[in-house]
């Protein structure tokens, strides 16, 4: 959309009238998509309806049908649930019910409806919107409109946001609530995790998913699960007997042996058989305890998947896709189908709503006619994906031939979560490919040090859900000790190096290949899986461990603006890490409502800071007492963290007070996300097996020879594909003084920041979404994570 356009755009809502309501299942971030939508409608000239508890509000009119102002959703973004309500109507599936709901959204002048819900209550809206005009022409003839106000309204536009934590829908890639409900799953494991391990217990968890396998499949991934039934892929007859060896032979309890203590099988509650019938989490206990005779206990998780606060994630994607869903309503026109307001990759897409709907019903004859390959494929490929990595990691399947090949794994940087998962995947796809492999400890300095060790498969049992780095990383960069990394990469006959860590670990990647010339040890396959809390290793969207860090972050500051409830009108200042690069500061900022956030991309001067507090001054006006600033460590040589809460305190004084908090280091620990588990799992899978492809390439005369650029890469997510991407070619986009790319993706995350802290700015700059079509040719598309 050209600049015009949009500033078009930027009153187009004049004289319109927009409603927005959650229908079926609640799902967390459902409020942030709710305050999204009030907002940026608002912020366009538009009035904003809220329909409190879905279709049957819609039905009923009267007190449910409630204009919304720019403050009714302050503070609410944070909260699970819906402040609206959410209810399933029975009334609404009736001719007389959309009849009813027609009048009083005419009553209203409202003819936008933004619907947040799952497939059923989308497929619900496309029907009410097809059927309008007959129900518009049917209350002239009841004399409740008149002929010209059916005129004036004769056109309802839709959008849809799916809300669904089961993440059922196909063709979206994530819907809101599933990243929150994986947390809850995973906060759950990782208790049960101690418990099991201070008893030898085996563990059954039943997870949410009548449909769909997708929460039992990405958190038995991110926990590394021993065994797992999702509907899609029911196990083969005589599942119980390979299950229960793999658990452990009855007579000498081989897990055990190993030093395993516990045993994790999840189950999602529509698993079921090859012939259709039910596998329920009893019947599997049941099973361990007679044939193992395990101490066996089951975990239904039930709504605690429901509950809780959204996550990071969660509250971005629903704002993002809040504010894409009001410009898709009011671009849209009596031709333009109803559509749903999507995530691909990190980019809003508009999906024609019904495209969606049919696939999600195809996904679902495959599965009533017993055609399972079928079935996942309809999910997706990402689902696909997932499933096959799963298998490969779950049981160590005996390499049919040993390569001769050697790979040393090692971490670089300061710690991450998530590093040990992707340590783990490539240890574990390393041995199944048959190279020898061994993991580094203390990053270079341990390479030069001789600090190197063959691992096996279950030395990294156990690594998946633990913060830090088990193998210790420095900081230390190899021309520092370039001799020494050579004689030993000499020494143990290193064929490929695999460095997963930060800014330290690309530099030191790039140094050893431009060493090439001088040390033929150096002609090796080198791969660097991108681990910062910071976000700013080029060659990559997103890296390791900076998804845990934004929750950190948010966790902290949500803690924080709750501290100012019923106290006097007080500002926060919070200091955020992340050196020059501010995605951390911009993403927490948005997750949770900051007032700014000033970083070093975005340049500010003392008239910006001026009007901020300004800003702030008049929003302690109003029944909202209380301000969030954050601020990037190295956002300003001069405008420090004491510096503006000295500038604040002095220009508020009267007004509010000011407090500061340095975050620190605690954005740095705790244990990884289930994105950050995922996510290392993946880029440590298709890492090795490129590794493994680059050796066979260039082995040559009984030797590995590689010198090529292409044969030292960063691994990363660039939009929604992962890429590898040469060092040498990264170079000319990258900021060493600030360490950190020429050019970030995320910057334009911070017009919506801005937007919702009701900042009067131009969206010249704003991306719009574009219609993409979902067939089964879209779904089998690779997609990165």
């Amino acid at each position: 959309m050209s600049a015009v356009d949009l500033e078009k755009l930027r009153m187009s809502g004049a004289g319109k009238a927009i409603a927005v309501l959650t229908s079926g299942g609640d799902a967390q971030g459902m409020n942030a998509a709710v305050r999204a939508v009030t907002r940026m409608g608002i912020y366009v000239g538009a009035k904003v309806f809220h329909i409190n508890e879905g279709y049957e509000g819609l039905v009923e009119g009267g007190d449910c049908i409630q204009q919304a102002s720019w403050l009714s959703v302050s503070n609410i973004i944070q909260l699970g649930g819906t402040i609206i309500g959410s209810a399933r109507c029975k009334a609404f599936t009736t001719h007389e019910g959309r009849l009813s709901a027609a009048f009083n959204l005419v009553q209203h002048g409202i003819t936008n409806l933004c619907v947040i819900g799952g497939d059923g209550s989308l497929t619900g809206a496309n029907i009410f919107r097809k059927e309008w005009g007959g129900l518009l022409e049917e209350l002239v003839k009841e004399e409740k409109i008149t002929e010209d106000v059916a005129a004036k309204y004769s056109h309802l536009n839709i959008v849809g946001l799916v809300g669904s934590i089961d993440n059922d829908f196909c063709g979206t890639d994530m819907t809101i609530g599933t990243d929150s409900a994986l947390h809850r799953i995973m906060e759950v494991i990782d208790a049960i995790t101690t418990t099991a391990q201070s008893h030898q217990r085996t563990f059954v968890l039943e997870v949410m998913g009548r449909h769909c396998g997708y929460l039992a499949l990405v958190s038995a991934l991110a926990s590394g699960a021993d065994w797992l039934f999702i509907p899609e892929c029911p196990p083969e007859d005589g599942w119980e007997d390979i299950m229960c060896t793999r658990l452990g032979e009855i007579s000498d309890s081989k897990s055990r042996s190993r030093g395993s203590r516990l045993n994790i099988i999840i189950i999602a509650e529509g698993a079921i058989d090859q012939n259709g019938e039910p596998i329920t989490s009893n019947y599997v206990k049941e099973l361990v305890v007679k044939r193992l005779g395990f101490d066996t206990r089951v975990t239904v998780l039930g709504h605690v998947q429901r509950g809780g606060t959204p996550s990071a994630f969660d509250r971005v994607l629903s704002s993002k896709m809040g504010m894409e869903a009001v410009i898709a309503l009011m671009e849209a026109t009596p031709r333009t189908p109803a559509c749903v307001v999507s995530l691909s990759g990190n980019q809003s897409v508009r999906l024609p709503l019904m495209e969606c709907v049919q696939v999600t019903k195809d996904v679902q004859k495959a599965m009533e006619e017993k055609k399972f390959e079928e079935a996942i494929q309809l999910r997706g490929r990402s689902f696909e994906n997932n499933w096959n990595i799963y298998k490969l990691l779950a049981h160590q399947k005996p390499s049919e031939e040993k390569s001769n090949f050697s790979i040393a794994i090692l971490n670089v940087g300061a710690p991450a979560a998530g590093m040990n998962a992707a340590v783990r995947s490539a240890v574990r796809i390393g041995i199944s490919e048959g190279h020898k492999i061994y993991t580094v400890h203390d990053g270079f300095e341990g390479l030069a040090k001789g600090q190197i060790n063959e691992v096996g498969w279950h030395d990294v049992a156990g690594w998946l859900g633990r913060g830090g780095s088990m193998l210790g990383t420095k900081r230390t960069i190899p021309k520092s000790c370039m001799q020494n990394i050579v004689e030993n990469i000499r020494k143990y006959n290193i064929h490929a190096l695999l460095v997963v860590g930060g800014f330290e670990a690309y530099e030191g990647v790039l140094q050893l290949v431009e060493a090439r010339e001088q040390y033929e040890e150096l002609c090796i396959i080198m791969c660097v899986i991108p681990a910062t809390i910071s976000n700013n290793v080029p060659g990559t969207d997103f890296s390791i461990g900076c998804d845990t860090a934004v929750n950190a972050a948010m966790e902290s500051c949500d803690r924080i603006k709750q501290s100012a409830s019923g106290t006097k009108r007080r500002v926060f200042i919070v200091e955020t890490m992340g050196g020059y690069c501010g995605y951390l500061a911009t993403v927490a900022g948005i997750a949770v409502g900051a007032d700014a956030a000033y970083i070093y991309e975005d340049k500010f001067n003392i008239h910006d800071l001026k009007s901020n507090v300004e800003h702030l001054t008049e929003k302690m006006k109003t029944d909202i007492q209380r301000g969030l600033v954050l601020r990037n460590e190295k956002c300003h040589d001069y405008y420090t963290t004491d510096f503006l809460y000295n500038l604040y305190s002095a220009e508020g004084k009267g007004v509010f007070d000011c407090r500061t908090n340095v975050l620190g280091h605690l954005q740095q620990g705790g244990a990884p996300t289930p994105f950050d588990r995922n996510y290392g799992t993946k880029l440590g899978v298709k890492a090795v097996l490129w590794i493994s492809e680059k050796l066979r390439e260039s082995y040559r005369r009984g030797r590995v020879f590689a010198n090529a650029p292409d044969t030292a890469c960063v691994i990363g997510l660039k939009k929604k594909t992962v890429a590898f991407t040469s060092v040498c070619d990264l170079k000319k986009v990258t900021d060493f003084e600030h360490r950190m790319p020429r050019e970030q993706w995320w910057l334009n995350l911070r017009l919506m920041l801005k937007m919702l802290a009701n900042y009067q700015i131009s969206l010249t700059e704003y991306v719009s979404g574009k219609i993409e079509h979902v067939t089964r040719r879209t779904l089998s598309i690779e997609k990165g994570f």
